[in-house]
């Protein structure tokens, strides 16, 4: 009979990287490690484990549920934050927005949607049977990032789907980027109700934007007139990871179809302890100490940003003072490698790329960061840096606006085979490239592959290595 020892049974690779560690967290979650939650969770947590761990009771009800203390929590922020819906999400910004997207659309009609949309929506448009109508993006080739999108060119997309005639159901804007680029989309939304097309807007990292107590921030998506907005309530507000809001407001979009789209998509056996999360995290910004925190957290966030400006540090300037964004390759460094050097000294970042290496700084004040990140980028252009800046990035050598030659779900379904890039050529695609993060497409399924396309994605794929394979699915 094997003896009790009282020591697991087999290696646990997972369970030491949970436990407390050194170093400085400037990922996501936006909650820092725990520093950033709510007093209401803090207290929650610290109790006895696992008694937060309960079913859908029925005073506990759930998000689909018409009684319960959830449903009451769900009317009550649609009520603080002047909406008429919304539901909690424990399948984080992917399980609303891909709820959303099959609530506006029905099989065989298209939606209008930004290259820079998140791989759910591609998912939920193969689930769905929905065709993305993509519209590229302004480029900007210093750092290697797409810009926000502004009145001027949603107009000049606007011309290019009249002119070659695209029947839309509905459209998908996203605000802010994940850097943090973002501008005013009321201008936006009100263009596009005009053209008759309800308007999702995937706002995962803007729920900050929500409470609208600093002016010098864009203004969220619900302000707006969206009628369907997502926010990820981890990545941009004080929730646990997982946790997502998805409001809903006006009679463009049926409430019914989201509560449907929510039902096929959603656990039965949702968490009460990430439900909780969603209401700590939303009421915290009704209170005036919430609101209080949030105001110094951006003062200290605009602060920190100056000072290490003044120290000669290379910061991109964004809408979102809490992202905080190196230029790597002012300085002949790839934001990747930078990531890595960093990394192993303990300073961890959210988002490296090519061009620059993005910071969360989130909703936890970071005492003494300013000398650890003058300290480490010495360091870092001691060990890596080059004379000279990186060349400048190239744009996706696309027309503004494309349509998969095939549907999404039936190429990613349909018998495929595996072949080189420089095999591929005139091939349809039947597979996502998607380097995550940030989990952008750089190929959505049913396109057609041509040389300049194939030609580009080569290169990407010498600056992503780990993620960019050199073969590629394409449909047999």
């Amino acid at each position: 009979m094997m003896e009790r020892t009282g020591e697991p049974a087999l290696d646990t690779p997972l369970m030491p990287l949970l436990r407390p560690g050194r170093g400085r967290w400037l990922h996501l979650p936006a909650h820092g490690g725990g520093p950033g939650l709510p007093a209401a969770m803090r207290r929650l947590l610290s109790g006895r484990p696992g008694v937060w761990d309960l079913p859908e009771l029925p005073a506990i009800g759930g998000p689909l549920l018409e009684n319960g203390a959830v449903a009451a929590s769900q009317h009550a922020a649609a009520a603080a934050f002047g909406v008429d819906r919304c539901w909690y999400g424990v399948n984080g910004a992917t399980g609303m927005l891909q709820a959303a997207l099959l609530a506006m659309a029905k099989p065989g009609q298209a939606l209008l949607m930004p290259r820079n949309s998140h791989r759910s929506l591609i998912q939920a448009c193969a689930l769905g049977g929905i065709t993305p109508v993509l519209f590229d993006l302004p480029f900007i080739v210093d750092r290697g990032h797409v810009a926000a999108v502004d009145a001027v060119w949603l107009e000049g997309v606007l011309a290019v789907v009249e002119a070659e005639g695209h029947a839309l159901s509905g459209a998908v804007l996203v605000q802010p980027t994940y850097n943090g680029y973002a501008v005013d989309p009321a201008p936006l939304i009100k263009r596009l109700h005009q053209q008759g097309l309800p308007v999702l807007v995937d706002e995962a990292h803007g729920s900050h934007f929500l409470p609208g107590v600093d002016p010098s921030l864009p203004a969220s998506a619900l302000r707006g007139g969206a009628d369907l907005v997502v926010h990820s309530l981890h990545k941009s507000s004080t929730g646990l990871g997982q946790t997502a809001v998805l409001w809903h407001q006006g009679q463009r979009v049926d409430p019914d179809a989201v509560s449907r789209s929510l039902g096929w998509l959603q656990t039965t056996s949702p968490s009460a302890l990430l439900l909780a999360s969603c209401e700590a995290s939303l009421a915290d910004w009704t209170t005036r100490s919430g609101l209080c925190r949030l105001r110094r957290r951006l003062d200290q966030a605009r602060a920190l940003a100056e000072q290490l400006r003044d120290q000669e540090l290379p910061l991109l300037e964004t809408a979102d003072p809490l992202r905080l964004i190196w230029h790597t390759a002012a300085a002949g460094i790839s934001g990747l490698d930078a990531d890595e050097w960093l990394m192993a000294r303990g300073l961890v970042g959210e988002l490296p790329e090519p061009g620059c290496l993005t910071f969360c700084l989130g909703m936890a004040t970071r005492s003494g960061l300013r000398r650890t990140m003058v300290r480490h980028w010495s360091g870092l252009l001691q060990h890596l840096g080059q004379a000279r800046p990186l060349p400048p990035f190239t744009p996706t050598p696309i027309p503004l606006l494309t349509s998969p030659a095939m549907d999404c779900g039936e190429a990613w379904r349909a018998p495929s085979r595996e072949v080189t890039w420089a095999d591929s050529v005139g091939g349809i695609a039947a597979q996502l490239v998607c380097p995550y993060p940030p989990g952008i497409p750089l190929l959505v399924p049913g396109e057609r592959l041509d040389v300049s396309r194939v030609n580009w994605i080569e290169q990407q794929r010498r600056f992503w290595p780990d993620q960019i394979s050199s073969r590629v699915r394409i449909v047999a």
